[in-house]
């Protein structure tokens, strides 16, 4: 999802020669096989956007999987793109890694003051490790290596897996298939009271852009909308959007996940940068996009 909006976002600004690398070109856990990609294709700028990535159950249920993949995939990226001469790296983490209870909305420096939330400690401490990696190879090598930390992203080319997926298409697909089913109710996770913020993937690849652009970007910054909605009241819009009219039950003895999570974007906003895609709007085209490539065969379901 984020890979292809950033391939749009490039060709459509026009100033890019992309190169890119699929799972079946690449293995991006195999460190020989990405240094000799990056010695080859010897790109300027590398973004680090491949993660192995989902929601509370798959992040709870694989999570030796999630700390080794992501940790393989920022060290050989970080460490190949030094050796192949990259100049410039940006690096994409999430907001998973700031602590649990971090106060609200969360600012860059939060970061590493208390504990994480334990649903999803492992992929939280692979991007906590990345974001280091490109702080203190850009301290010790004077490389321009820098990260961004998106918050809850959804959009076009996301991955609707009944159970490894995110919280949007996750919902979008239920709801979807209980309209088709004429189904009375869809129980959601947990009690619906936590706090999720979300940005539209495209909004995302502009931020990219945007910090790419600037010839002194923080070390890290936060990417989001400033705004929250709670997990029934998403549940109550995505709903609507889809035109599921039954009602919406929650199941408390699920995991609910941390608290609240809302960025504090006044940094990058500092720098000339703001979200531009209204959230209905966004989840209209999210739907929309979850039928035609559902009808085509091309969902990730």
């Amino acid at each position: 999802m984020v890979g292809s909006s950033l391939v749009r976002k490039a060709t459509s600004l026009g100033d890019y020669d992309v190169i890119t690398a699929g799972r079946d070109a690449l293995d991006l856990t195999n460190q020989s096989a990405v240094f000799e990609f990056l010695e080859k294709s010897k790109p300027e700028i590398v973004i680090i956007a491949a993660a192995k990535v989902g929601g509370i159950h798959a992040n709870s249920t694989y999570p030796a999987d999630f700390i080794y993949e992501n940790l393989a995939i920022a060290s050989n990226l970080v460490e190949g793109s030094r050796r192949a001469g990259v100049e410039r790296v940006l690096f994409l983490g999430s907001s998973c890694i700031y602590p649990k209870l971090a106060p609200q909305p969360m600012t860059e420096d939060c970061l590493l003051t208390s504990s994480l939330e334990p649903t999803n400690e492992a992929y939280a401490i692979a991007k906590i490790a990345g974001l280091k990696l490109c702080q203190h190879y850009r301290a010790q090598h004077g490389l321009t290596y820098h990260s961004a930390m998106p918050t809850n992203l959804y959009g076009p080319g996301d991955n609707y897996h009944p159970e490894n997926s995110h919280v949007i298409p996750a919902l979008i697909r239920r709801f979807h298939e209980a309209k088709e089913a004429n189904a009375e109710s869809v129980t959601i996770w947990g009690t619906g009271t936590p706090l999720r913020e979300f940005l539209h993937v495209d909004d995302l690849a502009a931020a990219c852009f945007h910090l790419l652009a600037l010839a002194e970007p923080p070390d890290w910054v936060n990417v989001g909308v400033g705004e929250d909605i709670s997990i029934l009241g998403l549940a109550e819009l995505v709903a609507e959007t889809v035109g599921y009219s039954g009602r919406i039950l929650t199941d408390p003895t699920k995991p609910d996940g941390t608290p609240r999570k809302l960025m504090d974007i006044s940094l990058i906003r500092g720098t000339g940068w703001s979200p531009s895609i209204p959230f209905r709007d966004g989840l209209v085209a999210a739907y929309q996009d979850f039928l035609a490539t559902t009808a085509v065969g091309a969902a990730r379901l």
